[in-house]
């Protein structure tokens, strides 16, 4: 008997919770002054605990779209977007393509150098100068040795005005004639001086006048360095080059030939050694710096 009694007991109790969640209550909004009703609404229990769930659930399945299918899941701490990573992975290793091309750049133009002033070719840059990202020619100490090959080639290849003198085949020496042209009209600042390491003239002029080639011949190298900037250089014929630096442009390619007279770059101001808008000029003969101003009228 006794649990006869209890479960009709609880089925009372179901049965009495069931209809308290289908009994209908009446929300009512008043005016607090004038008592005047504003809003009615009837609900059951039944329909707020749908209402809540449904409400809850869109709520949930907004969150989830939010970070799957739009860029806010990128500022969630410790999210990270596999676009992103990507990107982030090519960015990586393109730095790492020019820093190893601008190398190979720094070590064309360093051999260039020591092939102009006759040191020997290097396979690799230095670690003690590509860590201090320059070369500083001017401050390197000259040997001995290096003083004794300058004497000998200056005693050996005099310049005479308006000529230059250099190694004939089989008959001593002869002079070659040659009808230079000048890069650019401007005035001379510094002039040169192989004693001080300045081994070219410098010439002022307006931004953005165009600089030509002094004669016919093959651009070997139309590059970018930190010393000199943009620096294009040519070879011409009879072991002759000329060099170009400071510009703020290049107008030709390495293994471009150009004529006498043809533009080649745009005057500038780049590169850690200029000191404003000007071209530093440099003639070498078989790896001798000479004076341009004694073959070219600049001024």
């Amino acid at each position: 008997m006794d649990k006869d009694k209890t479960t009709q007991q609880k089925k009372k109790e179901h049965r009495s919770f069931l209809q308290k969640l289908h009994n209908k209550y009446r929300l009512v909004i008043m005016n607090d002054d004038t008592l005047e009703k504003k809003l009615t609404v009837k609900m059951t229990r039944f329909n707020v605990f749908i209402f809540t769930g449904t409400a809850a659930l869109l709520l949930v399945v907004a969150t989830i779209y939010l970070i799957a299918f739009t860029p806010l899941r990128e500022y969630i701490p410790g999210y990270a977007d596999f676009n992103t990573r990507q990107v982030l992975r090519e960015l990586s290793l393109r730095t790492d393509s020019l820093e190893r091309d601008l190398r190979q750049k720094d070590l064309y133009i360093m051999n260039i150098r020591n092939i102009v002033e006759g040191r020997e070719i290097m396979e690799e840059i230095p670690d003690s100068i590509a860590s201090a990202g320059s070369l500083h020619v001017q401050n390197m100490p000259r040997s001995r040795e290096d003083s004794l090959l300058r004497a000998e080639m200056e005693e050996q290849f005099p310049f005479e005005e308006g000529q230059l003198t250099a190694e004939g085949t089989g008959q001593g020496q002869s002079n070659i004639h040659l009808s230079f042209f000048p890069p650019i009209k401007g005035m001379v600042s510094r002039h040169f001086n192989s004693v001080q390491g300045h081994f070219g003239v410098d010439i002022v002029a307006d931004l953005g006048e165009v600089i030509k080639a002094t004669l016919d011949g093959t651009v070997i190298f139309s590059t970018w360095t930190l010393e000199t900037g943009y620096t294009i250089g040519i070879q011409h014929e009879h072991n002759l080059i000329s060099v170009y630096k400071h510009n703020s442009a290049l107008l030709k390619d390495q293994g471009s030939f150009v004529e006498a007279g043809e533009a080649i770059a745009v005057i500038g101001d780049t590169g850690l050694y200029s000191t404003g808008t000007h071209l530093h000029f440099e003639l070498w003969l078989n790896g001798v710096p000479i004076n341009p101003m004694d073959y070219i009228i600049l001024e």
